[in-house]
Protein backbone atom coordinates (compact mmCIF):
# COMPACT_ATOMS: atom_id res chain seq x y z
CA UNK A 1 0.00 0.00 0.00
CA UNK A 2 1.60 3.36 -0.70
CA UNK A 3 2.18 5.60 1.84
CA UNK A 4 1.48 9.44 1.50
CA UNK A 5 4.57 11.38 2.78
CA UNK A 6 4.35 15.01 3.36
CA UNK A 7 7.73 16.89 3.84
CA UNK A 8 7.56 19.77 5.33
CA UNK A 9 10.53 22.66 5.15
CA UNK A 10 11.08 26.17 3.85
CA UNK A 11 14.52 25.47 2.41
CA UNK A 12 14.46 23.63 -1.40
CA UNK A 13 17.60 22.37 -0.24
CA UNK A 14 16.45 20.54 2.77
CA UNK A 15 12.75 19.16 1.01
CA UNK A 16 15.51 17.65 -1.58
CA UNK A 17 17.95 16.43 0.81
CA UNK A 18 15.57 14.91 3.09
CA UNK A 19 13.51 13.30 -0.11
CA UNK A 20 17.20 11.79 -1.66
CA UNK A 21 17.15 10.40 1.77
CA UNK A 22 14.05 8.33 2.17
CA UNK A 23 14.65 4.42 2.56
CA UNK A 24 15.21 2.79 -0.29
CA UNK A 25 12.29 0.66 -1.78
CA UNK A 26 9.54 2.38 0.23
CA UNK A 27 6.16 2.70 -1.81
CA UNK A 28 5.70 6.30 -1.53
CA UNK A 29 3.87 9.36 -2.86
CA UNK A 30 5.57 12.47 -1.83
CA UNK A 31 4.29 15.84 -1.38
CA UNK A 32 5.79 19.34 -0.36
CA UNK A 33 5.26 22.27 2.07
CA UNK A 34 7.54 25.30 2.38
CA UNK A 35 5.57 26.63 5.39
CA UNK A 36 3.61 24.84 8.37
CA UNK A 37 -0.05 26.39 6.71
CA UNK A 38 1.12 24.99 3.94
CA UNK A 39 1.72 21.79 5.50
CA UNK A 40 -1.48 21.54 7.14
CA UNK A 41 -3.86 21.81 4.61
CA UNK A 42 -1.68 19.17 2.85
CA UNK A 43 -2.33 17.33 5.89
CA UNK A 44 -6.25 17.93 5.90
CA UNK A 45 -6.14 16.71 1.94
CA UNK A 46 -5.16 13.33 2.80
CA UNK A 47 -1.43 14.22 1.62
CA UNK A 48 0.50 13.26 4.75
CA UNK A 49 0.41 10.05 6.25
CA UNK A 50 3.49 10.62 7.75
CA UNK A 51 5.22 13.90 8.06
CA UNK A 52 8.81 14.97 7.99
CA UNK A 53 8.85 18.59 9.90
CA UNK A 54 11.52 21.05 10.20
CA UNK A 55 10.93 23.65 13.14
CA UNK A 56 12.18 26.76 12.64
CA UNK A 57 10.10 27.92 9.28
CA UNK A 58 7.73 31.40 8.23
CA UNK A 59 4.36 31.78 8.32
CA UNK A 60 3.43 28.83 11.40
CA UNK A 61 7.01 26.94 12.94
CA UNK A 62 6.84 23.36 13.62
CA UNK A 63 5.70 24.04 16.81
CA UNK A 64 2.58 25.64 15.85
CA UNK A 65 1.97 22.92 13.19
CA UNK A 66 2.40 19.89 16.00
CA UNK A 67 -0.58 22.43 18.14
CA UNK A 68 -2.66 22.26 15.33
CA UNK A 69 -2.38 18.53 14.57
CA UNK A 70 -3.49 18.16 18.09
CA UNK A 71 -5.97 20.61 18.34
CA UNK A 72 -7.78 19.37 15.30
CA UNK A 73 -6.93 15.47 15.89
CA UNK A 74 -5.21 15.11 12.10
CA UNK A 75 -4.43 11.85 11.30
CA UNK A 76 -0.76 12.20 10.70
CA UNK A 77 2.46 10.47 12.16
CA UNK A 78 5.06 12.65 12.56
CA UNK A 79 9.13 13.09 13.03
CA UNK A 80 11.15 16.20 12.73
CA UNK A 81 14.25 17.39 11.40
CA UNK A 82 15.54 20.25 12.49
CA UNK A 83 18.65 22.27 13.19
CA UNK A 84 17.55 23.17 16.16
CA UNK A 85 18.97 20.35 18.48
CA UNK A 86 18.64 21.87 21.97
CA UNK A 87 17.52 19.36 24.82
CA UNK A 88 14.49 21.63 24.82
CA UNK A 89 13.46 21.27 21.36
CA UNK A 90 13.57 17.33 21.78
CA UNK A 91 11.31 17.69 24.98
CA UNK A 92 8.91 19.99 23.61
CA UNK A 93 7.96 18.30 20.05
CA UNK A 94 7.86 14.81 21.98
CA UNK A 95 5.48 16.47 24.13
CA UNK A 96 3.37 17.52 21.11
CA UNK A 97 3.62 13.92 19.49
CA UNK A 98 6.37 13.87 17.72
CA UNK A 99 7.25 10.62 17.06
CA UNK A 100 11.29 11.33 16.76
CA UNK A 101 14.00 14.05 15.96
CA UNK A 102 16.68 13.69 13.91
CA UNK A 103 19.00 16.90 13.49
CA UNK A 104 19.91 18.35 10.17
CA UNK A 105 22.10 17.49 7.81
CA UNK A 106 19.15 14.37 7.96
CA UNK A 107 21.15 11.14 7.80
CA UNK A 108 19.65 8.10 5.74
CA UNK A 109 20.28 5.45 7.94
CA UNK A 110 19.00 7.10 10.79
CA UNK A 111 15.87 8.20 9.38
CA UNK A 112 15.38 4.71 7.60
CA UNK A 113 15.53 2.87 11.06
CA UNK A 114 13.36 5.76 12.91
CA UNK A 115 10.75 4.55 9.91
CA UNK A 116 11.08 0.89 10.77
CA UNK A 117 11.21 1.00 14.32
CA UNK A 118 7.43 2.76 13.95
CA UNK A 119 6.45 0.26 11.30
CA UNK A 120 5.95 3.03 8.84
CA UNK A 121 8.42 1.70 6.58
CA UNK A 122 9.36 -2.19 6.26
CA UNK A 123 11.98 -3.59 3.79
CA UNK A 124 9.54 -5.72 2.26
CA UNK A 125 7.34 -3.06 0.83
CA UNK A 126 8.31 -2.65 -3.30
CA UNK A 127 10.33 -0.24 -4.85
CA UNK A 128 9.01 3.20 -6.12
CA UNK A 129 9.66 5.63 -8.33
CA UNK A 130 8.13 8.57 -6.92
CA UNK A 131 10.55 9.46 -5.30
CA UNK A 132 12.76 10.40 -8.27
CA UNK A 133 9.77 12.14 -9.63
CA UNK A 134 8.74 14.33 -7.24
CA UNK A 135 12.32 15.43 -6.33
CA UNK A 136 12.58 16.18 -10.89
CA UNK A 137 9.56 17.87 -10.53
CA UNK A 138 10.47 20.58 -7.74
CA UNK A 139 11.14 24.20 -8.61
CA UNK A 140 14.26 24.26 -8.34
CA UNK A 141 17.34 23.27 -10.55
CA UNK A 142 19.77 22.46 -8.07
CA UNK A 143 20.11 18.28 -6.66
CA UNK A 144 21.23 17.48 -3.90
CA UNK A 145 23.59 14.08 -3.27
CA UNK A 146 23.45 12.01 -0.41
CA UNK A 147 27.44 13.26 0.43
CA UNK A 148 25.86 16.11 2.28
CA UNK A 149 23.80 13.80 4.63
CA UNK A 150 27.95 13.06 6.20
CA UNK A 151 30.30 15.55 7.92
CA UNK A 152 33.70 15.83 8.31
CA UNK A 153 34.37 16.22 12.06
CA UNK A 154 37.05 18.52 11.81
CA UNK A 155 37.59 20.64 14.95
CA UNK A 156 38.96 24.07 13.90
CA UNK A 157 41.07 25.38 16.24
CA UNK A 158 42.15 29.02 16.54
CA UNK A 159 45.52 30.53 15.30
CA UNK A 160 47.93 32.50 17.70
CA UNK A 161 48.52 35.38 15.12
CA UNK A 162 45.90 37.49 14.46
CA UNK A 163 43.93 37.10 11.04
CA UNK A 164 44.45 40.24 8.89
CA UNK A 165 41.17 40.36 6.23
CA UNK A 166 42.50 42.83 4.48
CA UNK A 167 45.42 41.68 2.88
CA UNK A 168 44.56 38.01 2.44
CA UNK A 169 41.55 40.01 0.09
CA UNK A 170 43.79 42.81 -0.81
CA UNK A 171 45.39 40.76 -4.54
CA UNK A 172 44.56 42.96 -7.39
CA UNK A 173 41.72 41.74 -9.44
CA UNK A 174 41.55 42.20 -13.56
CA UNK A 175 38.13 41.58 -15.60
CA UNK A 176 36.88 39.87 -12.62
CA UNK A 177 33.22 38.78 -13.64
CA UNK A 178 30.20 40.01 -11.70
CA UNK A 179 29.36 37.75 -8.27
CA UNK A 180 25.94 37.42 -7.99
CA UNK A 181 23.82 35.30 -5.61
CA UNK A 182 20.58 33.67 -7.01
CA UNK A 183 17.13 33.27 -5.29
CA UNK A 184 18.61 29.21 -5.40
CA UNK A 185 22.08 29.63 -4.31
CA UNK A 186 20.47 32.08 -1.27
CA UNK A 187 18.65 29.29 -0.14
CA UNK A 188 21.14 26.77 -0.12
CA UNK A 189 23.33 29.58 2.19
CA UNK A 190 20.22 29.32 4.44
CA UNK A 191 19.97 25.89 4.93
CA UNK A 192 23.97 25.89 6.14
CA UNK A 193 24.19 28.72 8.55
CA UNK A 194 20.58 27.31 9.36
CA UNK A 195 22.40 23.93 10.96
CA UNK A 196 25.01 25.89 12.43
CA UNK A 197 23.02 28.35 14.00
CA UNK A 198 21.57 25.22 15.62
CA UNK A 199 24.64 24.15 16.44
CA UNK A 200 25.85 26.90 18.13
CA UNK A 201 22.67 27.43 19.77
CA UNK A 202 22.73 24.31 21.32
CA UNK A 203 25.58 25.15 23.16
CA UNK A 204 24.38 28.36 24.44
CA UNK A 205 20.75 26.53 25.77
CA UNK A 206 23.05 24.32 27.65
CA UNK A 207 25.91 27.00 28.75
CA UNK A 208 22.95 29.56 29.93
CA UNK A 209 20.33 26.04 30.86
CA UNK A 210 17.81 28.18 29.10
CA UNK A 211 15.44 28.06 25.72
CA UNK A 212 17.48 29.59 22.76
CA UNK A 213 14.47 30.84 19.94
CA UNK A 214 16.61 30.27 16.75
CA UNK A 215 15.10 32.70 13.84
CA UNK A 216 15.49 32.18 9.90
CA UNK A 217 19.01 33.46 9.49
CA UNK A 218 18.92 36.49 7.11
CA UNK A 219 21.51 36.26 4.00
CA UNK A 220 22.17 38.76 1.46
CA UNK A 221 24.85 39.81 -0.83
CA UNK A 222 25.50 43.40 -0.60
CA UNK A 223 27.08 46.23 -0.49
CA UNK A 224 28.97 46.92 3.11
CA UNK A 225 27.20 50.40 3.16
CA UNK A 226 23.56 48.69 2.84
CA UNK A 227 24.44 45.95 5.76
CA UNK A 228 25.39 49.56 8.27
CA UNK A 229 22.13 51.14 7.30
CA UNK A 230 20.15 47.89 7.65
CA UNK A 231 21.31 47.59 11.08
CA UNK A 232 21.01 51.52 12.06
CA UNK A 233 17.64 50.83 10.72
CA UNK A 234 17.19 48.28 13.19
CA UNK A 235 19.32 49.25 16.34
CA UNK A 236 15.78 51.03 17.80
CA UNK A 237 18.85 53.57 19.38
CA UNK A 238 19.58 51.16 22.00
CA UNK A 239 23.47 51.05 22.54
CA UNK A 240 25.22 47.83 21.98
CA UNK A 241 28.56 46.04 22.69
CA UNK A 242 30.71 44.13 20.15
CA UNK A 243 33.56 41.45 19.63
CA UNK A 244 34.74 40.78 16.22
CA UNK A 245 37.25 37.67 15.01
CA UNK A 246 38.63 37.37 11.41
CA UNK A 247 39.05 33.79 9.81
CA UNK A 248 40.00 32.12 6.54
CA UNK A 249 40.34 28.74 5.13
CA UNK A 250 41.67 28.49 1.32
CA UNK A 251 39.96 30.88 -0.98
CA UNK A 252 37.88 32.03 1.94
CA UNK A 253 37.91 34.67 4.06
CA UNK A 254 35.86 36.72 6.32
CA UNK A 255 34.79 38.48 9.80
CA UNK A 256 32.38 37.37 12.40
CA UNK A 257 30.90 39.88 14.58
CA UNK A 258 29.02 39.54 17.71
CA UNK A 259 26.77 42.55 18.60
CA UNK A 260 25.15 42.38 22.72
CA UNK A 261 22.65 45.03 23.55
CA UNK A 262 24.11 46.32 26.76
CA UNK A 263 20.77 45.71 28.73
CA UNK A 264 20.86 42.01 27.86
CA UNK A 265 24.55 42.16 30.00
CA UNK A 266 22.85 41.93 33.69
CA UNK A 267 20.56 39.08 32.45
CA UNK A 268 23.31 37.29 30.66
CA UNK A 269 25.96 37.50 33.90
CA UNK A 270 23.33 35.87 35.68
CA UNK A 271 22.34 33.40 34.03
CA UNK A 272 26.13 32.35 33.80
CA UNK A 273 26.48 32.82 37.61
CA UNK A 274 28.53 36.03 37.41
CA UNK A 275 28.91 38.37 40.11
CA UNK A 276 28.06 41.59 37.86
CA UNK A 277 29.76 44.70 38.11
CA UNK A 278 30.63 46.93 35.34
CA UNK A 279 33.48 48.57 36.91
CA UNK A 280 35.30 45.62 36.85
CA UNK A 281 35.49 43.78 33.77
CA UNK A 282 32.17 41.70 33.89
CA UNK A 283 30.57 42.85 30.64
CA UNK A 284 33.66 42.17 28.62
CA UNK A 285 33.89 38.89 30.23
CA UNK A 286 30.54 38.28 29.36
CA UNK A 287 30.91 39.03 25.72
CA UNK A 288 34.35 37.15 25.39
CA UNK A 289 32.27 33.89 26.52
CA UNK A 290 29.62 34.15 24.51
CA UNK A 291 31.62 35.19 21.11
CA UNK A 292 33.65 31.94 22.08
CA UNK A 293 30.95 29.89 22.20
CA UNK A 294 28.65 31.25 19.60
CA UNK A 295 31.24 32.19 16.83
CA UNK A 296 33.35 28.99 17.14
CA UNK A 297 30.71 26.48 17.39
CA UNK A 298 28.86 28.75 14.04
CA UNK A 299 31.73 28.36 12.12
CA UNK A 300 32.50 24.83 13.26
CA UNK A 301 28.67 23.72 12.02
CA UNK A 302 29.66 25.58 8.51
CA UNK A 303 33.06 24.19 8.12
CA UNK A 304 31.32 20.64 8.78
CA UNK A 305 28.79 21.20 6.17
CA UNK A 306 31.28 22.48 3.44
CA UNK A 307 34.12 20.29 4.46
CA UNK A 308 36.80 22.97 4.69
CA UNK A 309 38.18 24.13 7.88
CA UNK A 310 38.59 27.92 9.48
CA UNK A 311 41.96 29.12 11.30
CA UNK A 312 40.76 31.73 13.85
CA UNK A 313 42.35 35.10 14.96
CA UNK A 314 42.22 36.34 17.68
CA UNK A 315 38.47 38.17 19.11
CA UNK A 316 39.02 41.95 19.41
CA UNK A 317 36.73 44.57 21.18
CA UNK A 318 35.24 46.43 18.66
CA UNK A 319 33.50 48.69 21.11
CA UNK A 320 31.50 48.72 23.99
CA UNK A 321 28.20 50.95 25.00
CA UNK A 322 27.92 52.38 21.06
CA UNK A 323 25.58 52.12 18.19
CA UNK A 324 25.66 48.75 16.02
CA UNK A 325 25.89 50.57 12.48
CA UNK A 326 28.76 52.52 14.63
CA UNK A 327 30.19 49.25 15.65
CA UNK A 328 30.95 47.59 12.51
CA UNK A 329 31.59 51.02 10.04
CA UNK A 330 35.36 51.21 10.64
CA UNK A 331 35.42 47.41 10.44
CA UNK A 332 33.48 46.81 7.39
CA UNK A 333 34.89 49.39 5.43
CA UNK A 334 38.01 47.64 3.93
CA UNK A 335 35.38 45.92 1.73
CA UNK A 336 33.00 46.81 -0.83
CA UNK A 337 30.61 43.63 -1.12
CA UNK A 338 30.30 41.44 1.29
CA UNK A 339 28.27 37.73 2.14
CA UNK A 340 26.06 38.67 5.36
CA UNK A 341 24.63 36.23 7.18
CA UNK A 342 22.98 37.24 10.08
CA UNK A 343 21.51 35.68 13.54
CA UNK A 344 19.67 37.57 16.04
CA UNK A 345 19.75 34.90 18.97
CA UNK A 346 17.41 35.51 21.93
CA UNK A 347 16.21 33.84 25.10
CA UNK A 348 12.68 32.39 26.33
CA UNK A 349 11.62 34.60 29.39
CA UNK A 350 14.46 37.10 29.37
CA UNK A 351 14.85 40.50 27.12
CA UNK A 352 18.36 39.59 26.01
CA UNK A 353 19.18 40.26 22.14
CA UNK A 354 22.35 38.72 20.38
CA UNK A 355 23.01 39.17 16.95
CA UNK A 356 25.81 37.09 15.07
CA UNK A 357 26.90 37.95 11.75
CA UNK A 358 28.96 36.14 9.05
CA UNK A 359 30.27 38.63 6.85
CA UNK A 360 32.21 36.80 4.26
CA UNK A 361 34.61 39.17 1.85
CA UNK A 362 33.23 38.81 -1.84
CA UNK A 363 36.78 37.12 -3.04
CA UNK A 364 35.65 34.45 -0.95
CA UNK A 365 32.02 34.28 -2.96
CA UNK A 366 33.96 32.11 -6.05
CA UNK A 367 35.25 29.26 -3.60
CA UNK A 368 32.06 29.48 -1.20
CA UNK A 369 29.85 29.03 -4.41
CA UNK A 370 31.47 26.28 -6.26
CA UNK A 371 31.61 24.28 -2.63
CA UNK A 372 28.26 24.18 -2.52
CA UNK A 373 27.76 23.76 -6.40
CA UNK A 374 29.85 20.07 -5.62
CA UNK A 375 27.59 19.20 -2.73
CA UNK A 376 24.29 19.99 -4.28
CA UNK A 377 25.30 18.60 -8.14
Amino acid sequence: MTTKLLICDDSNMARKQVARSLPDGWDVEISFATDGAEGIEAIKAGKGDVLLLDLNMPVMDGYQVLEAILAQDLPTLTIIISGDIQPEAHQRVTSLGALGFIQKPVNKDILTNMLSSYGVFSSKTSTSSDAEEALSSMPISLQVTPELNTVVKAQVKPIITQVNVSQVDSEPQVNKPEITLSADMRDCYQEIANVAMGRAGDLLARLLNVFVELPIPNVNFIEVSELRMALKDIENHESTSGICQGFISAGISGEALLILNDSSFKDVASLMNYQYDADMGTELEVLMDLANVLIGACLKGVSEQLDIQFSQGHPEVLGQHRKISDLIANNANKWKKTLAIEISYSIENYPIKCDLLLLFTEKSMKTLNNKLAYLID
